[in-house]
């Protein structure tokens, strides 16, 4: 009875047909998902346990895992004597997956792994609103294979929770130009907010690009639009500078002394040593200490920066591909109505990536690894133009040509990336060159007697031509030989520190927790037995010299001068004190960084040791003093 009644209802079969198919796709989708977000986790967390942590980063992370004092300012060492020369939030999981599993790599690698994981799941769910779940897919596959995004998300770079939390503002902000309501545009300033705490000013690029496509294409009357945006303005700003007007009203005698500052002033920290000094001529912008060459680097910069030859393999092989998508994807909605949301999410992307171009183009100089915050974006006007591209392609006119011709523009893009390291993988340019051919022949050449299957087959020659490039470099990753440098991680065979090392170096130096050096093992061993007492195990003449002791011990180790060695603290006359009290007796100093009042006071008052006292044939750069011991 129900088939013939189905039967002789041709409407209640479609839509029974219909049915069929959307709960086929949507398991087909979920199945999709899961396969990327399983790879996205494989690339990501393989061998974690062998990860090239920040040997800054891990040792504060370590300290700040021992007590609650120190994981609250972001202190360098357990007793929170001065902070680390940045905010800590992006910390902040680092340290509590260390107090939670130990001292271990893969603990320390850990919440950067599913910051990771959680970034690709949360652009698949954006670009699904957006453009639909084939260019989500897409989007999230992208996002996944881009080489900087895996080789950051297994080291310790702060980066990976900033992209992660800047997306969930995007996907808050998206919500809140569709709907027109208040909270969400509410939640996406909250969101930037907690990104500040991550990476600082960095994380406020977007709010000019957020509140441009949120003013021009949100419901609403103009002046309700402008509220509102004020609103999530001042909210942004006070998520944004809650750590800091905390420590600011925290009397300085209750608090570690602000790394980076000449003023002990958590906003110096941020907009003066973080901020101006990166972008003006001053390096002592707004009272801040002048940065190391380490953290002032002057390469990468200028407007071919994306492209060159180390930073351009790290993300820029889908480059031609986002800007077509971004061109027509605009130009092809003229006309449609303000609020239209294909063109919305257009101008959102491609403010994101353009904002970041020309941040990063006129600074004093970038890491490499700073453009994995590009990454979302060009997987998103990959999607977003892919699936733009496709449907115009099937509806077939002039503009079918947009697919054949973005693909073709980026496989020989992708051939001239890969260009200057052939050597790196021989086969790679060839095959990429060939299945761009094929693909984008296909595609042009389809006539009334082309069969689905054939259209279909040039469509997935063509998405390999220009996924393939990016994904034997992400996967490169998994090889130790081009892992990434810990200091500043780029995958595959370029940067400095690949091209530095002796060929017969199979990988970088690595700086594992809880396992030191044998010439470290053995000052410890010393410490360790003379310390009568003392409340710092030692001082150390700037972080150079503490972090392997920190990575090794949770015993407080005062950093003198903190990251750069030129930050002035401690004083002399509080050195002075710190001795005379004993809470202090022992003092490393190095001849590779700047002396200091401090370290001024050491070698007139302290003893030098032989090295051999402490089991060392050679102390090289460094000399331990002995401050119990008066100099002669």
């Amino acid at each position: 009875m129900a088939t013939t009644t189905l039967a002789r209802d041709p409407a209640r079969r479609r839509r029974r047909t219909t049915g069929v198919r959307q709960r086929a796709l949507a398991s087909w989708e979920l199945s999709a998902l899961l396969l990327i977000l399983a790879t996205a986790a494989v690339l990501y967390a393989w061998g974690i346990d062998h990860a090239g942590v920040h040997p800054y980063y891990s040792a504060a992370a370590r300290s700040m895992a021992a007590n609650w004092h120190a994981f609250f300012f972001g202190g360098l060492d357990p007793s929170g004597s001065i902070t680390v020369d940045k905010i800590p939030g992006a910390l902040w999981p680092q340290a509590l997956s260390v107090k939670l599993f130990g001292p271990h790599n893969w603990a320390v690698v850990m919440p950067q792994v599913l910051e990771g994981v959680l970034a690709v799941w949360t652009l698949h769910r954006i670009v699904r609103a957006w453009a639909g779940p084939w260019a989500a897919l897409l989007a999230a596959l992208v996002l996944t294979l881009t080489p900087v995004t895996v080789v950051l998300d297994r080291h310790t770079i702060p980066d990976t929770l900033l992209v992660l939390l800047l997306l969930l503002a995007a996907g808050a902000l998206q919500k809140a130009v569709a709907t027109g309501k208040l909270l969400p545009l509410l939640v996406c300033g909250v969101w930037v907010g907690l990104a500040f705490q991550a990476k600082m000013l960095q994380a406020w690029l977007v709010l000019p690009v957020f509140a441009a496509v949120y003013q021009m294409a949100a419901p609403g009357s103009r002046w309700n639009r402008a509220r509102r945006l004020l609103l999530a303005g001042a909210t942004a700003l006070l998520v944004s500078c809650s750590w800091l007007l905390l420590v600011w009203a925290t009397p300085a005698p209750n608090r570690p002394y602000i790394d980076g500052t000449t003023n002990n002033n958590p906003f110096t920290l941020v907009f003066g040593y973080n901020g101006l000094s990166r972008f003006g001529h001053d390096p002592n912008a707004l009272g801040a200490v002048a940065g190391t060459a380490a953290s002032r680097t002057t390469d990468n910069t200028g407007w071919t920066m994306l492209v060159n030859e180390t930073v351009g393999p790290q993300i820029a092989w889908l480059l031609p591909l986002a800007v077509l998508a971004l061109a027509l994807g605009v130009w092809w909605r003229t006309g449609q109505p303000r609020t239209d949301g294909p063109r919305t999410g257009f101008l959102l992307w491609g403010g994101w990536l353009a904002m970041h171009i020309v941040v990063f183009s006129n600074s004093n100089g970038n890491h490499g690894y700073y453009t994995a915050v590009l990454a979302p974006a060009l997987a998103a006007l990959t999607g977003g133009g892919v699936a733009l591209f496709w449907a115009e392609y099937r509806a077939g006119g002039r503009r079918r040509a947009a697919l054949p011709l973005a693909i073709g523009l980026t496989a020989l893009w992708a051939v001239a990336m890969e260009g200057p390291h052939s050597d790196f993988a021989p086969w790679l340019l060839p095959m990429v060159l060939m299945l761009g051919l094929c693909g984008t022949v296909g595609l042009c050449a389809r006539g009334p007697r082309t069969t689905r299957r054939a259209v279909h087959s040039a469509l997935a020659a063509s998405l390999a031509s220009v996924l393939l490039a990016p994904a034997v470099w992400a996967a490169s990753c998994l090889d130790p030989q081009y892992a990434g440098s810990p200091l500043s991680p780029l995958a595959g065979p370029v940067g400095p520190d690949y091209r530095d090392r002796p060929h017969h170096r199979p990988t970088f130096r690595r700086y594992p927790l809880s396992t030191p050096s044998r010439r470290d093992a053995a000052l410890l061993q010393y410490l360790s037995a003379h310390r009568s007492g003392e409340k710092y195990l030692l001082a150390t003449q700037a972080a150079y010299g503490a972090e392997p002791l920190l990575r090794a011990t949770s015993h407080p180790i005062l950093v003198m001068g903190g990251f750069t060695g030129l930050t002035p603290y401690p004083a002399a006359r509080q050195l002075s004190d710190l001795v005379s009290t004993r809470q202090l007796r022992y003092a490393l100093l190095t001849t590779r960084r700047s002396s200091t009042p401090a370290t001024a006071w050491v070698k007139r008052n302290c003893t030098p040791l032989s090295p051999r006292t402490y089991g060392r044939t050679s102390d090289g750069s460094f000399t331990l003093y002995d401050c119990a011991r008066r100099a002669d």
